[in-house]
């Protein structure tokens, strides 16, 4: 089975985190952190600044690492770095994404997250 690296960023805003939905694909309309796979030559952090400029239109601020997940979905595996990070310069322009909400840190149940994220969340509220 195929390995995909990917990046994802928790974007935090005071008391509230900054979420996605996905607009294309086999996981339209579910929910997930922003971020993108890693290309070869990049340190995970880089990936993510250029994931969030191309996505977003933002330029972000890289934090400390929160988790990495690994999760076997039925045609890869998923290895995804997620970071806490802030936004330094921009407006969170979606671009690629359906929609995206803040929310509190208890509110983060009330959409349908994409699988490999179930985890994160936890984490996230407990932190």
């Amino acid at each position: 089975m195929k390995t995909i690296h990917v990046v994802a960023a928790v974007i935090r805003k005071e008391n509230k985190i900054f979420v996605t939905q996905r607009g294309y694909g086999e996981f339209k309309d579910k929910w997930e952190f922003p971020g993108g796979k890693v290309e070869a030559g990049e340190t995970s952090e880089q990936a993510l600044v250029r994931e969030i400029k191309e996505e977003l239109d933002t330029q972000i601020k890289v934090g400390e690492l929160i988790d990495t997940v690994e999760y076997d979905y039925p045609t890869f595996h998923l290895f995804m770095e997620c970071y806490w990070c802030e936004v330094e310069k921009g407006h969170l322009v979606l671009k690629e994404h359906k929609a995206a909400r803040w929310l509190d840190k208890m509110d983060l149940n009330s959409v349908e997250w994409l699988p490999a994220n179930l985890g994160l969340v936890e984490k996230i509220k407990e932190s």
